[in-house]
């Protein structure tokens, strides 16, 4: 079901003249209504204007930016960072940086289209990923395995604890990880999976992700190491492509404390919804995570009946397999989520 909009949906939509409660899409934070944080928006352009349409290697450059990729970088816990204008343009240039004669690269299962350069195609198992990254070694070819995979994949297989992954031959491997729907929410202070997978034994380890999910933002980051980013830097994809417009960031580096109370929020959110769901064989979940998956096509359908909306589309193409969950934010109250519960209890 299309349901076309005006505004931009909070914890509830209005389609056809209802009011539907919303549980879907990745504002997980709940911030893109939120009347404060707006305003730090609109502060920001009046000093920075409302777009930047240069290379960040004009001869005029913002040093904005570079006060943001170094407060990224420390909060994530990597050496260096820097910033694009889409998550999906930062998992494009990762992903050409390393499609080269010295990298081999490896899909993992249920891996974002946005790390894809022309003709990958993701392993379906990790069974057979981790046969094919040992058969290369074997081999002793000089190429070096780059395994790309999102740390939230929804499948459980990845984040929390990346116990699969731990049973690939990383200490031969670079890592290169999207945390879309990672950072912002999980982590110390939101800071995302970084941390967790460089105490890993891999070889590397790259960061990418969308800060238009839980962050609100227009713009996307790559965190790594210093000499990793530097070489992504001097790219021609980097310096060719405009910057995400300068309010986005400046907006970042004063929205600490909103994302830490709406963090604190969330978690309330999430703990007291599973407390009241009685029947939640028939979600996917994970631990004190927003986003509760389900495989039963009917009960989209329920939902809708019962006037809830919740995520449910092909994608990323309508060729793919449905992608069906229920997604809670901190813009949520108790009785919204109850009357939620309350459906899913009756289902």
């Amino acid at each position: 079901m299309k349901v076309p909009v005006s505004t931009y949906p909070g914890r509830t939509l209005e389609h056809q003249g209802k009011t539907y409660y919303y549980f879907g899409g990745t504002s997980y934070l709940g911030l893109q209504q939120d009347p404060e944080f707006r305003e730090l928006a609109i502060e920001a352009i009046r000093q920075y204007g409302s777009s930047y349409g240069a290379s960040r290697r004009a001869n005029v450059r913002f040093v904005i930016y570079e006060e943001a990729e170094e407060k990224i970088a420390q909060w994530v816990g990597s050496e260096a960072a820097l910033t694009l204008s889409s998550g999906y343009l930062a998992g494009q240039m990762v992903a050409n940086h390393f499609k080269n004669k010295e990298h081999k690269l490896f899909y993992a299962p249920n891996s974002h289209s946005a790390l894809y350069t022309s003709g990958a195609k993701p392993y379906t198992t990790y069974t057979t990923l981790g046969i094919s990254l040992r058969q290369h070694l074997e081999n002793k070819q000089a190429e070096t395995p780059v395994i790309f995979l999102d740390s939230i994949d929804f499948s459980g297989c990845n984040y929390p604890n990346f116990e699969i992954l731990k049973t690939l031959p990383l200490e031969s491997c670079i890592l290169v990880v999207d945390d879309s729907h990672g950072i912002g929410v999980v982590g110390e202070s939101g800071s995302g999976v970084y941390r967790t997978l460089t105490s890993l034994p891999c070889k590397e380890v790259v960061l990418c992700a969308s800060m238009g999910k839980a962050l609100s933002l227009q713009a996307g980051m790559v965190a790594g190491k210093t000499a990793r980013i530097e070489k992504m830097k001097a790219s021609d994809f980097f310096g060719g492509a405009s910057p995400p417009a300068p309010f986005y960031i400046a907006q970042f580096l004063k929205a600490g404390p909103f994302y830490e109370r709406k963090r604190k929020v969330l978690d309330r959110n999430i703990t007291y919804f599973q407390s009241v769901v009685n029947n939640q064989e028939l979600l996917n979940s994970m631990p004190q995570y927003p986003v509760f998956g389900y495989s039963n096509p009917e009960l989209t359908e329920y939902l809708r009946q019962r006037f809830i909306l919740v995520t449910d589309f092909r994608y990323p193409t309508e060729d793919t397999y449905a992608t069906s969950r229920i997604v809670l934010t901190s813009a949520h109250l108790k009785d919204d989520l109850k009357t939620l519960a309350d459906a899913l209890n009756s289902f």
